[in-house]
């Protein structure tokens, strides 16, 4: 297995403009993602998302609403996030029938420069994670569809 990236595919019954913001906002992103989110949709601005008391750092790369939303993460407190410090997550939606197509990819994980046993745990963990988190992301983003 290369750990290079990992890819996820799903279909929300939702707008772009609605699926977008459940990405990307931190009011939003709460709701199926982080326990606690505090970061600013300006590209550079560092901020972190926290999982019960483990707080990751995060910084937005870009934000084009509603079609594509990317971030970085995971790079050590005080550190610019760049490729080789941390792993670059992108959203990218695509209107579909009365929907969107998202398309989520997580990269950098050989570029972190990890040892082999290292880089396939924080892999393994990273696929564990979206597996579990991104099923929440549709029914979340349906119900605010329906009622806004």
């Amino acid at each position: 297995m290369e750990f290079g990236a990992i890819e996820r595919e799903i279909y929300i019954e939702a707008t772009p403009e609605v699926v977008f913001d459940v990405v990307s906002s931190p009011e939003h992103i709460k709701g199926w993602w982080p326990d606690d989110a505090d970061y600013s949709l300006v590209a550079g601005e560092p901020g972190h998302i926290s999982f019960g008391d483990k707080v990751e750092q995060f910084t937005v790369v870009e934000a084009k609403p509603p079609a594509l939303f990317q971030f970085r993460w995971t790079h050590g407190p005080g550190e610019v996030a760049a490729a080789g410090n941390s792993l670059l997550v992108t959203f990218e939606l695509h209107p579909s029938g009365d929907g969107t197509l998202l398309r989520m990819t997580e990269t950098g994980f050989r570029e972190r420069g990890w040892e082999a046993a290292v880089l396939e745990q924080c892999f393994n963990d990273h696929v564990s994670g979206w597996n579990h988190f991104l099923p929440r992301l549709a029914p979340y983003a349906e119900k605010l569809q329906s009622h806004p």
